[in-house]
């Protein structure tokens, strides 16, 4: 079905010469990925996300976290971009300039083609010495993770001997700070920011939208239901983003 979208969404969309786009956890659940909101099942039912996401937890249990990281990992890795992380790879090709910022820590976006995607939140494929900070390269290609779950120790580092860590940032973690500036500085310089598929909930990247409108950009939201983002988008856009963002990149 044809989506009839307001006139002035595709003018701006056609006229921006400078584009933000910033994803969370909706593009990929839309690629199977559960999101924090999801139950956990097998091996962490009996947790709830933000208690295995901390660095006390990696303290006090790392085989448990790192082992729910690594099937985490694996889920990534199994999926597949959809229709929306395309739409966005598209439309980089088009636009004179595109700038992604992701809260997601898969790689679906780098596997649709869109080059440069910046992790504000981390990426689960960038592993790192919770001692020292080195960067471990995890093997190209892992055994598969048993669907229940496993604990599964760390490997060590070949430089400390530290425990490696899952390369995300945690809660009670500060995010990188070159790439949050990049991103506040990104929305007070273009010409349309789209946002698509996160919950306006989490700081201070939340804060994105209102710095954007505030500095005259205008804002697009697609999502499925009303965000807490709503009151700071010049157009809020309600339904899958692997339908919206396709038809609305095609008009660009």
């Amino acid at each position: 079905m044809a989506i009839d979208f307001d006139p002035d969404l595709i003018g701006a969309l056609r006229k921006a010469r400078k584009i933000t786009v910033l994803t969370g956890a909706g593009v990929s659940a839309e690629s199977g990925i559960p999101t924090f909101r999801d139950a956990l099942t097998g091996l962490w039912q009996n947790f709830d996300a933000a208690a295995l996401a901390t660095p006390d937890a990696f303290r006090r249990d790392p085989a448990l976290v790192w082992g729910w990281y690594e099937w985490r990992r694996m889920r990534a890795l199994a999926a597949q971009p959809n229709a929306a992380h395309v739409a966005i790879a598209r439309l980089a090709g088009r636009a004179g300039h595109l700038n992604l910022f992701t809260q997601n820590v898969d790689d679906l976006h780098e596997r649709a083609g869109s080059p440069d995607v910046r992790h504000l939140h981390g990426s689960l494929h960038h592993p790192r010495c919770s001692g020292c900070a080195r960067p471990f390269s995890l093997p190209a290609a892992a055994p598969v993770e048993p669907e229940g779950g496993r604990r599964l120790a760390p490997p060590s580092c070949p430089a400390c001997g530290g425990a490696v860590r899952p390369g995300v940032v945690w809660f009670n973690e500060s995010l990188p700070e070159d790439i949050l500036a990049q991103a506040f500085a990104s929305c007070t310089s273009s010409d349309l920011l789209i946002v698509v598929g996160t919950s306006g909930t989490v700081y201070p990247v939340a804060q994105l939208p209102d710095v954007a409108r505030r500095a005259g950009c205008p804002v697009v939201q697609v999502n499925p239901a009303a965000s807490e983002l709503d009151r700071a988008c010049t157009w809020n856009l309600r339904g899958s983003a692997a339908h919206i963002l396709p038809a609305l990149i095609g008009r660009a």
